[in-house]
């Protein structure tokens, strides 16, 4: 083990040890609630189980530096450092990426991890890209809730290990939280429609716009002048 090592209690999980990875985790550390830093390092544990499922192997199918950098810094945009003026997730991708500028990853690595974070929240999209993209978001989803139909479920004995490791410290509540106060104090980082503007809703209670509604807001381009209604 490193005298670096800020997490010798987690050496039996497999986590990536490499020097950069060893400084993701401690910057994620620092900056975030307990709660979220404990759910982004089992997004890559169970990012890398879903992987194992689908038959790929690190260091041959896909790089696990990558996706442990993406899992590990997926949610730095709630953090104090993140809390820009973009959704959290984008907020995130540019946080990571100038961490991990400034720790001297090139640019076509920062460019993926950027897009693992900024793609975390639409795995209809992130599915459709390469390995260290694709398990960022599906090992986020699967440890706030089952996978849909034909996923694999997760051993309850790899599980009870995690969460020994990684307590679950509330994660939904904190991560609802997180974002939803954000989003109260700057509500043009939950822009309509959006995940985090769907949460900011439901804790307001405030109706989204309708289409027509948002068209029609001043300015106008005047679409609905003369059009015949549907019917």
């Amino acid at each position: 083990m490193r005298e670096t090592d800020p997490m010798p209690e987690y050496d039996d999980l497999g986590l990536p040890d490499t020097d950069l990875a060893l400084s993701a985790t401690r910057f994620a550390r620092d900056a975030e609630h307990p709660a979220v830093f404990n759910h982004s390092v089992r997004t890559y544990l169970y990012g890398r189980f879903l992987g194992e499922h689908r038959g790929l192997r690190p260091g041959h199918d896909y790089d696990d530096e990558l996706l442990y950098l993406g899992c590990v810094l997926h949610d730095a945009g709630l953090s104090h450092a993140g809390d820009r003026e973009q959704p959290f997730h984008v907020d995130g991708a540019d946080l990571a990426a100038e961490f991990l500028s400034g720790q001297g990853l090139s640019d076509d690595r920062v460019e993926v991890v950027w897009d693992a974070v900024a793609l975390h929240l639409n795995p209809e999209v992130a599915c459709r890209k390469r390995p260290e993209i694709a398990l960022v978001s599906a090992g986020a989803g699967i440890d706030l809730g089952p996978l849909g139909p034909g996923g694999p479920a997760l051993p309850e004995e790899y599980v009870a290990r995690v969460h020994a490791a990684l307590p679950r410290l509330h994660t939904a509540a904190v991560l609802y939280d997180e974002i939803v106060g954000q989003a109260l104090a700057k509500p043009h980082k939950a822009p309509p429609f959006s995940f985090p503007g769907e949460l900011l809703r439901q804790h307001t209670g405030k109706p989204w716009p309708t289409w027509r509604e948002l068209m029609t807001a001043e300015p106008t381009w005047n679409d609905y002048e003369g059009y015949p209604p549907a019917g």
